[in-house]
This record gives C-alpha cells, structure tokens and sequence, in this order.
C-alpha cells in the first residue's frame, strides 16, 4: 500500500515542520507548499518542497495535481499580532483571501478534508479560565479576527458543501525538536522565549518585559506554553479523525497550565546558567492577560493530551538555539 500524501501549506514554518515530522513518523508523506517568507527550506526533510503562495491558485492547481493529498494540513499565514494591528489588510489578505483560494483548489482537486492551524487569540480577553471551545471569540486583534474569520468560513463550507476541517486553537507553542534538527526560527524574531535566549546567548541587550502591570501574580502577562512537537501530535490524530470520515469539529490545545513572563525569563536563566538582565516596557496594544486553554475536548475526541512540560519546553529550545547560534555564528558573542 503506497504511503498517503498530505499538503501541508507553511511546511517550512516553525509548527509546520515540526508537523511534518510528526507526520512522516506516522506513516504519511508531508508535502510542504511555503513561500519561504518566514520558513527555512533547510527545515523541510521528510518529504519535498514545493514553492508558492496559498494566494496563487494556479500553483495550487499545479501541486494538487502533481501529488494528490489525501487531505492538506493549513498553517500559512502572518502571524506577528503588532504587525496586524500595523497593517491589518495585509494579514486579511494572506489569511483570509488565501485560505479561500486554498480551499477551493482543495476542492477542485477532489479533496474534502483540512486541518486549519487557528489560535486562541480569537478568543480575546478570558471571561472564564482555562478557556474551553464554547468560550466567547472576539479578537482584540486583525490577526485574531482574521483566524476567526477562516473559521466561520470552514464552518460554512462544511455546513453547505460538505467540505470538512478540524479547526485547532493552540496557545503558545514553543519548544523544538529534542534532536535538534529544526527549531523555532523566524527573521525578525518577535517571540518570547526565541527573544529570552538571544538575550542568554549574548545577541541582544535585555529582555523587555511588555507590561509589569497585569492582574496575575507577579504582573506580568502570562500564557500556556505547549511543546511544539504535542501540537504536531494533535494535528496528525484529528488528520487521522478526518480521513477515517470524522465531522468537523474545532479543538483547543492548551496545557492548562499559565506561565508568566517573569517566569519565563527566569527559566530560561536557570537552562542557560545566568540571569538574564530585563527591561519593563509599556503594555503592547491587542494583548491579553491571561490565556490559559482547556484542552478536555481534544483529550476526549483526539486521545490527546501534551507530555512535555515547561522544563522540556525550555530545554529543547535552548538546545536549537544554542547549536544554531554557532552554526550562524562561530559562536561567538555579540553584546
């Protein structure tokens, strides 16, 4: 029986490998259709690159018909929240006007089945914590709303035609394989734990510290770290839900458990063996306080739930980012 392929749009992205890993190890060919944007061709290594834009329907055309997925795996897309609130045509017209292009050349390429990397940030701000799937969803952000909207949209689809997608809302996902072989990778880098060992590695200053005003325990803002590697997990179960004629269904993958910034920066202090020194700046505008994920649906329907925890999280990243550092720079420090 020949190995089914899947479509996997950001492939060369951060998740988007990690996921593609994820699904070569269980028994599927990974696709990765990228525009090498934000992701790393080096990154795609367990099945091939094609190279275009989820804009350009024709290439999609193209690649559909020269591999034939049993479904596609979304992750293309801005994602930067203080770049959405800057240009918010922009992530609308990636986000939303290219996941419709996508999903009609799926459709004309006889396939009926997506898993859509969503985020909890279409939830806003917390009415109830952990925030379960029946939470509230109103974006304080273009990137949020954008991830909304292709929500409704999937929703729609699956109401009129037929065509099925399992929506997953993840938190923050972090970490990177513990072999080392991929890892969190993006130019310029605007993530929180990427930014914390930069500062430990001695390319950046300080660490600044976005608001110290918060209503949580030390100030400031805090969130639901899930290891790279449990999301890709959850994206190949609810692929596997989907292909064995599953329903659509949406899911959000959280850890249900908070980390707060100050907490982090310590961390990954302790992994990299001195603290690191820090900056209290404003708050940034779209940013929540808390966002913190039941996952009790996905651990019902998908049998998952996340393994690693925060320690793995910060260690695997450490360890990526400590090897990449010397492969981009001799290892040598900049201050």
């Amino acid at each position: 029986m020949s190995t089914p392929t899947v479509l996997v749009t950001g492939g060369a992205g951060f998740v988007g490998s990690h996921t593609c890993l994820a699904l070569a190890q269980g028994g599927f060919l990974p696709v990765a259709f990228d525009d090498l944007s934000n992701g790393h061709r080096e990154h795609v290594r367990w099945g091939p690159l094609e190279v275009g834009d989820i804009r350009d329907g024709t290439r999609l055309d193209a690649v559909f018909a020269a591999h034939r997925p049993v479904a596609v795996l979304h992750f293309a897309a801005r994602i930067e929240v203080g770049e959405s609130v800057k240009d918010p045509g922009a992530f609308f017209d990636t986000n939303v006007g290219g996941t419709i292009t996508l999903i009609e050349a799926t459709r004309r390429a006889g396939v009926d089945a997506m898993v859509f990397s969503s985020t909890c940030a279409t939830f806003g701000d917390p009415v109830v914590l952990p925030m379960d799937e029946t939470h509230p969803q109103a974006p304080l952000n273009p990137y949020g709303r954008s991830k909304l909207m292709v929500e409704q949209m999937l929703a729609d689809y699956g109401r009129y035609v037929g065509f099925r997608s399992a929506v997953m809302r993840y938190f923050n996902a972090a970490g990177a394989d513990p072999e080392g072989r991929i890892g969190e990778w993006h130019e310029p880098e605007t993530h929180a734990i990427p930014l914390a060992i930069q500062v430990a590695l001695g390319r950046r200053s300080h660490f600044t510290i976005l608001g110290d005003d918060y209503p949580t325990p030390d100030g400031t803002a805090m969130r639901d770290y899930v290891h790279v590697l449990d999301l890709a997990d959850a994206h190949v179960a609810a692929l596997r839900r989907l292909l064995e004629g599953g329903g659509s269904d949406a899911y959000n993958l959280g850890s249900g458990t908070g980390t707060t910034v100050r907490q982090l920066v310590d961390g990954v202090g302790r992994v990299a063996g001195r603290p690191l020194p820090v900056e209290v700046a404003p708050r940034r505008s779209g940013d929540a306080p808390i966002l913190v994920g039941d996952n009790a649906k996905a651990r019902r329907d998908l049998n998952w739930v996340p393994t690693r925890d925060f320690d793995a999280i910060l260690s695997s990243a450490w360890r990526w980012h400590r090897e990449h550092d010397e492969r981009m720079h001799g290892g040598g420090v900049a201050i």
